[in-house]
């Protein structure tokens, strides 16, 4: 899998150097001295996969795009793979103090990215040459090589807007092909997004009964089936477990879901609640069911972040919209206790969550701030090995001074390390670290 994932993504890389050519080419003859609009990619060949036996590389044998729908093709995947490549599509016109119009697209209304449009299609193949831009628009409209339907979403422009400003999105049966997305088992793009980390269960600095309540959720991960189902417990217990993780930002509730998945070989998805709820009704537990449907068919752990966003203090039923909120909850809640996995909810405070909702739980784990002979550990392990402290350091002293959590020291090696590179040395010098620890404590609003 990582063989194909890799090559998948070399030539890609390949592509993308290809549509970032044409592109700078675009833009130096439309406005250069004299304006030019040549027909792109004209001498500007794309790559040659031909001998490649990548995902992406098949695809293109399979479906035999033209250069043109291959660049129509790579305008669609960047923003979700290199979205910068389009950032030099907004600079602004000088005489209108606006956007250039005949550069389309919209932006990205969670991300701020620059998505092309049908129009972003036209100007990038045709300049402003109306035969070209004619020909470029049959292009987009020609289901002979189906580009529209196979590799493209539908083109569908917003209420009252023109057909070329409909938005170019890649499938999302493509994106899963090309193991780059997650999509469900009907090519639908699901809001959750995997999680990992390179770090190990014996990385973990947890107290010994933080970490005895993990090591619960870990056996039921590799025992539960075999409790359930051979040893016959099924008709009295519910199949998955739910467990609460509460604590301050930073304190290794995200580290912890993760390492789980990675100790019981399952991954791990977060969920994205921006993208769960929806203020129309129906929508939110349409969502819900889509991640909940393919994630119990791939046995993952669901982690929902910041938790109180849904298991709040539930809303007192003054009107219908709090009516249907309150629906919502309670529907995730049958979803999650019929739910034969692992869900986790994580949330910075546990007296955010409503206690009618506890019993739900089969677990509730505290993640306190790190103690000193913890911090201690955090602070000796997040050292890089390449980086040598200067003598005066001495992180028991400053274990024994702040109160921070993991991930502030974290960001604290990060930020003196970074210093370090910027000299040209392997130094990791104290004033750095006092000052990435006065930068951080400023960012939680305490003094130095």
């Amino acid at each position: 899998m990582d063989a194909r994932l890799n090559a998948t993504a070399r030539d890609l890389e390949a592509e993308l150097q290809w549509l970032a050519a044409v592109l700078q080419r675009r833009l130096d003859t439309y406005f250069g001295e004299p304006s030019t609009s040549p027909p792109l990619p004209g001498e500007l060949a794309p790559p040659d996969l031909a001998a490649s036996d990548s995902p992406y590389a098949h695809l293109l044998q399979q479906r035999e795009p033209t250069p043109a729908q291959r660049l129509v093709l790579l305008l669609a995947l960047a923003p979700q793979l290199r979205p910068q490549l389009l950032d030099v599509l907004w600079a602004r016109n000088g005489a209108t103090q606006r956007g250039f119009s005949e550069f389309g697209g919209i932006s990205g209304a969670a991300s701020g990215h620059f998505i092309p449009t049908a129009d972003t299609a036209a100007f990038l193949l045709a300049g402003d040459d109306l035969g070209e831009r004619l020909r470029a628009l049959r292009l987009l409209a020609d289901d002979e090589h189906r580009l529209t339907d196979v590799l493209l979403q539908p083109l569908r422009a917003a209420p009252g807007e023109s057909p070329l400003a409909a938005p170019l999105r890649v499938s999302s049966a493509l994106l899963a092909a090309l193991g780059i997305a997650l999509a469900g088992d009907d090519g639908e793009i699901l809001p959750a997004q995997r999680v990992g980390t390179g770090l190990e269960w014996s990385d973990l600095v947890l107290p010994p009964a933080t970490l005895a309540q993990l090591e619960e959720i870990r056996d039921w991960l590799v025992h539960g089936d075999t409790l359930l189902h051979e040893w016959g417990m099924g008709a009295r217990l519910r199949p998955g477990y739910t467990s609460l993780f509460h604590g301050p930002p930073g304190t290794g509730k995200t580290l912890s879901a993760c390492l789980l998945g990675k100790l019981c070989q399952r991954e791990v998805h977060r969920i994205d609640l921006s993208m769960i709820v929806s203020k129309y009704i129906g929508e939110t537990e349409k969502n819900l069911a889509r991640v909940f449907d393919v994630a119990g068919k791939r046995g993952w752990i669901l982690f929902f972040d910041e938790a109180d966003a849904l298991f709040g203090q539930r809303t007192r039923v003054d009107s219908a919209h709090d009516r249907y909120a309150n629906q919502e909850v309670s529907y995730l809640l049958q979803r999650i206790e019929d739910f034969p996995g692992v869900v986790i909810l994580s949330s910075n405070l546990r007296g955010n969550i409503d206690d009618a909702f506890m019993r739900r739980f089969q677990s509730v784990i505290g993640f306190a701030m790190p103690q000193p002979d913890e911090r201690l550990r955090l602070w000796s392990e997040a050292l890089p090995a390449r980086l040598t402290p200067d003598p005066d350091l001495d992180f028991a002293r400053l274990a024994e001074r702040y109160e921070v959590s993991g991930g502030t020291i974290v960001n604290v090696i990060r930020y003196a390390a970074l210093r370090a590179l910027v000299r040209g040395d392997r130094r990791l010098a104290g004033e750095d670290v006092d000052d990435g620890i006065r930068r951080e404590l400023l960012k939680e609003g305490r003094g130095f």
